[in-house]
């Protein structure tokens, strides 16, 4: 497949978009490739909401965007899906789309100055690179942290730690986890003194992400 991510012109809204296919052949094709783009281009004109929702945008004056998938199923002979949207919105929104159309991510930053572009750049490759999960500890999942804590648990007491203490040291590893899996907490690739906030208080005091979007292939 292949996923793309695209910004409007003054970068204050972008659009991801992943239309999957079965073989590598298809997923390198011009035409394959052009018409993710044209999915998306139409995503960023409409910005809608939902996947649902883009699906039944029109494409021209006859089909739908899901009537054009189908269409191209007939026509490559594969099985194609228009498989993940995604969408961000902010003062200022800077793309990275990694090698091969692999994998697209959209930072979202609180000032629009685009002297602060590469730094949003420089976040959005560190997504691509680091999975982060949430952009802060607040951020994530309350599922997830209680997940966390159980294997936190879990590990401790076939240590043999004593049960009166395994919640403290479910704790200490949960700290690790919001360090090596949200964003702003993560260490800047580019330079491990720094977290990724502290980076970006580098560029300026006030800068910092306000939202993100990771989509891959797989």
């Amino acid at each position: 497949g292949a996923v793309l991510a695209i910004v409007s012109p003054d970068r204050t809204r972008g659009v991801i978009v992943k239309l999957s296919c079965e073989t590598d052949f298809v997923a390198k094709n011009e035409d394959f490739v052009a018409l993710t783009r044209k999915f998306g281009e139409i995503a960023l004109a409409n910005f809608p909401a939902t996947r649902e929702e883009l699906l039944q945008l029109p494409f021209d004056g006859s089909l739908t965007i899901d009537g054009k998938v189908k269409e191209q199923i007939g026509v490559i002979g594969e099985k194609l899906e228009l498989a993940e949207y995604a969408h961000v919105e902010a003062a200022q929104v800077c793309p990275y789309i990694h090698m091969g159309n692999k994998a697209a991510v959209l930072v979202g930053l609180n000032l629009a100055d685009a002297a602060y572009y590469d730094a949003g750049r420089d976040v959005a490759m560190q997504t691509a690179a680091m999975h982060p999960v949430a952009l802060d500890k607040g951020d994530v999942d309350p599922s997830i942290i209680e997940k966390e804590i159980e294997i936190g648990k879990e590990i401790a007491r076939n240590e043999g730690k004593p049960e009166e203490m395994l919640e403290k040291i479910a704790l200490g590893k949960l700290n690790k986890f919001y360090k090596d899996s949200t964003l702003l907490n993560q260490d800047f690739v580019k330079d491990s003194k720094l977290t990724v906030a502290a980076y970006l208080k580098s560029v300026h005091k006030d800068l910092t992400v306000t939202s993100f979007k990771h989509v891959k292939l797989g």
